[in-house]
């Protein structure tokens, strides 16, 4: 399981790289600066949750169901946050509305928010 969450912290931060440079340099001249707000924004979720899951997967506080449990909200999370918001910032580019999908965000943050919550109770709680 450690290697997964690893392997999953190590893929969102290279795409937090790439889709960083992506913005500062292609997007930049293309996207007006609420948009590309947006767009950076999303970039540093990716980035945050992806150091979190390489902290994560090198604890051993957690019982192995509960940093699974973790992982899942955490990386279903970001991967819905984050890649919501660069599809809904980047499809004016290619002619496309993509405004049908806006709710996908905040359901992202919510398994983000949930995620950190089971951590810090089982952590703090010792209920791990």
């Amino acid at each position: 399981m450690n290697k997964a969450i690893v392997g999953a912290g190590t893929l969102f931060g290279m795409l937090a790289v790439i889709l960083g440079a992506f913005g500062a340099h292609f997007l930049k001249v293309r996207l007006p600066e609420a948009a590309l707000d947006s767009f950076r924004t999303g970039v540093m979720y990716l980035m945050y949750h992806a150091l979190f899951l390489l902290i994560l997967g090198g604890m051993d506080v957690l019982k192995v169901r509960a940093k699974r449990t973790v992982f899942y909200l955490i990386a279903s999370g970001t991967f819905l946050f984050s890649f919501s918001i660069f599809a809904l910032t980047t499809a004016p580019l290619a002619g496309l509305d993509l405004s049908s999908i806006g709710w996908v965000t905040p359901i992202g943050g919510l398994l983000l928010i949930s995620g950190w919550t089971l951590f810090g109770y089982r952590v703090f709680r010792g209920l791990n």
